[in-house]
Parts: C-alpha cells; sequence; structure tokens
C-alpha cells in the first residue's frame, strides 16, 4: 500500500515538474516576431483549433483609427503564421485576433499599453529607430517624483529622465518639458516615447546637449498613471474631468517650481523647452502664450489647435493678444509637425495662417502618415537637438 502511494506521489510530483517547467520555458520554443536580415518580419502563433487568425499592425493601412489586419496562414501543425515585405526602421506594434479575439503574441514579452490598449512590440534596425534602442553609450537615469501641487490640491507623479553624469556631477542642466496626449500620462512618453533612448544617443553623438526632461501627467484629475495611485488599478479612459478645460495650464508653474526647487537647472526663459503631442501640443501652445516670457523654445507635435467655446478658463481669454504678447517678447524656436492624413491637419493649417498674418515666425515640418507614434518620435528626434544652442 506505502509502495502504490509513493508511486502516485511520484507520478503526482512528476506532472507538477513538467507543468512547471512548461511555464518556466514556456512549452514549444517559437520565434514570434522572427526579424530577419531583408527587414521583413514573421510572426508565429499555435493555435491548432483555431478557425481563423489575423494580424494587426501599425504598419498596415489603418482603417479608421485602428490598423488594418490580414490573415495568416495555418499549416499541418496548427502553427499560424503571416511574413511581412520589407519593413523601414521603426519601433512597431502588433496584436492578434483568434477567431474574432484580439489577443497578444505569447511568444513575445515585449508590450507597451496605450491608454487601455496593450500591444506586442518589437524594432527593424538599420534606420530611424537606432535612436530608439539601448546602445552602449553612457546612460541617463529615468525616476518617477511625486511632488505637491497646490493648484490641484494633491500629490502628483511626474517622470524625469536626468542625462548621464547629473548624479556625480555640479553642473546646472536647461529643461524640457514634454506632454503627452489624450488619455496618456506620465509613462507615455518614456515607453511609447523612448525618450530616455533617444536623449541618450543623441547626447552621445553629440548632436544634442544635455539636458533634463520633465514628462508630467496632463491628466490633473488624476494624481498618477493607472495602476500607480491610491485609486490602485482601474481600466484607463480617454475622457477624465478638466480634460482641456485650462485647468492644467491654470497650475503648470506647481511643476516649474518643483523642478527648479529640487534639480540642478538653469532657470532661466533661454534655457526651458515645452514640447508635446495632441492634446500636450495644445498644453504646450497655451502655456507658453498665457505665460509669454517663460520659454524660448516651443514644440507643437500633431497639436489640437482650438478650444471649446463653453471652456471659460482665464488661460483662454485675449488668444490673439496673448499670441502677440509672446511674438514681442521673443523666442528662439517656435516648431510645428503634422503629418499629412492627421485628422488635425486643417487645424494646424488654420492656425499656420493666424501666425503667418500676425508676422510670428515657426519652423515647420510636415510628415507622412497620421496621429501615430510613428511620427511623434521622429518629431522629438528632430526638435531635441535643435534646443539650448
Amino acid at each position: 500500500m506505502k509502495k502504490i502511494l509513493l508511486i502516485m506521489v511520484s507520478i503526482a510530483l512528476l506532472n507538477i515538474d513538467s507543468y512547471a517547467q512548461q511555464a518556466l520555458w514556456g512549452g514549444e520554443q517559437i520565434t514570434s516576431p522572427e526579424v530577419k536580415e531583408d527587414h521583413s518580419v514573421t510572426f508565429r502563433l499555435q493555435a491548432p483549433n483555431a478557425k481563423e487568425v489575423k494580424i494587426s499592425g501599425d504598419w498596415m493601412p489603418a482603417e479608421g483609427w485602428t490598423p488594418g489586419s490580414v490573415a495568416m496562414t495555418k499549416d499541418e501543425k496548427g502553427l499560424w503564421s503571416y511574413t511581412t515585405a520589407a519593413l523601414s526602421s521603426d519601433l512597431y506594434g502588433y496584436s492578434f485576433s483568434v477567431d474574432g479575439m484580439k489577443t497578444t503574441d505569447p511568444n513575445n514579452v515585449y508590450l507597451i499599453r496605450d491608454v487601455a490598449s496593450v500591444t506586442n512590440v518589437f524594432m527593424v534596425s538599420g534606420g530611424k529607430a537606432d535612436l530608439y534602442k539601448v546602445t552602449k553609450v553612457p546612460h541617463g537615469s529615468v525616476t518617477r517624483r511625486w511632488y505637491n501641487s497646490p493648484g490641484n490640491g494633491m500629490e502628483r507623479r511626474m517622470t524625469i529622465y536626468t542625462p548621464a553624469g547629473y548624479e556625480t556631477g555640479k553642473d546646472k542642466y536647461p529643461v524640457l518639458y514634454l506632454l503627452h496626449g489624450m488619455g496618456g500620462d506620465e509613462e507615455a512618453w518614456i515607453a511609447l516615447g523612448r525618450t530616455s533612448q533617444i536623449l541618450d544617443n543623441l547626447i552621445a553623438q553629440g548632436k544634442a546637449k544635455p539636458m533634463i526632461v520633465v514628462m508630467t501627467n496632463g491628466n490633473v484629475a488624476q494624481e498618477a498613471a493607472p495602476g500607480e495611485s491610491s485609486l490602485g488599478m482601474y481600466k484607463p479612459t480617454f475622457q477624465l474631468p478638466n480634460t482641456m478645460d485650462g485647468k492644467f495650464e491654470e497650475t503648470f508653474t506647481d511643476v516649474i517650481k518643483f523642478v527648479e526647487s529640487n534639480y540642478r537647472v538653469k532657470a532661466d526663459k533661454a534655457d526651458r523647452a515645452i514640447a508635446g503631442l495632441s492634446m500636450g501640443g495644445y498644453h504646450s501652445l497655451h502655456i507658453s502664450r498665457y505665460y509669454p516670457n517663460t520659454f524660448d523654445y516651443v514644440g507643437l507635435f500633431s497639436a489640437a489647435i482650438m478650444t471649446d467655446p463653453k471652456n471659460t478658463s482665464k488661460v483662454y481669454e485675449n488668444f490673439d493678444s496673448t499670441l502677440k504678447s509672446q511674438m514681442t517678447n521673443g523666442y528662439k524656436l517656435y516648431w510645428i509637425g503634422i503629418g499629412k492624413a492627421d485628422f488635425l491637419y486643417k487645424n494646424v493649417s488654420d492656425y499656420r495662417a493666424k501666425l503667418d498674418e500676425i508676422g510670428m515666425k515657426y519652423t515647420y515640418r510636415e510628415s507622412e502618415g497620421g496621429h501615430t507614434w510613428t511620427n511623434w518620435r521622429v518629431y522629438l528626434s528632430e526638435f531635441a537637438p535643435l534646443l539650448f544652442k
């Protein structure tokens, strides 16, 4: 009886061990994605019982607000696969759809959250994506800092990049305030935007000045990114209280005061820059205009421009006169970037016409594509080298 019991326990332990090993090593070894020398990429998914598997990737032509999708091919072992044509150098996101259910790639551990969506990512080297990679150069530090915001009546969190050598040196640095879009938070630029990698590489190449980059949470109703505050884990959403109603602009000085009180920075107009994408471009436009003698460098990346007429914040009063005051006070760079297919293209064109009418000088960058991180990473890569010259 004891022998039988011992055998049964041994078999159970053997089964547990085999499951543990499978969990530890991920079962059958499948490479997905496989980036090939010719820059084509093969994706694979083991799903023998699935009737249809599709892949959706942001290199595909968009279908409305979402990337397109194509069917994958199934072999006799139930392995689905798809190979792209050669892709240009970039950071790409993708997901699978198995019989209509969206899912991530179980063979790719690299994931990024964008608002409430999680997608796998991969990089194709040999071009602009080389700036997005961790390379053998001196590295800066990325910290999450909590600060008191009297204007919002709460403790809030921001992400701060300090360049290599900051911790061991005594130098003071200029500051770029880098703002995210609607639905984003203080994690967006550092994760999706590859800010630390871009700055590390540009600085190491001598193409950008060493600088501190401050990435705030532009949603003043939040303490911090979803899952990182006292509210715990909840589903992120686009629409939050006080979105683009002037409250963020009104209280932005809380951010500047914290940074200039806690970091070795050059606290003057010539050493401050502000830039942002979409809603962050909107914030950058209005903050730099509302505090017209604060920033010498302004970047509007696919910026939302027009305000809601129902917003009564003092920030939006006297738009034209404050814009002229900003122009009169002087600045070194007013940089505007937009994709040809961006849904905000006309708004930006109308705003440029206003700037032309009053004689306000700006640098304009028009790119292919639309309202995407593919463009915003490029804009940061081109904007940062122009700063603090």
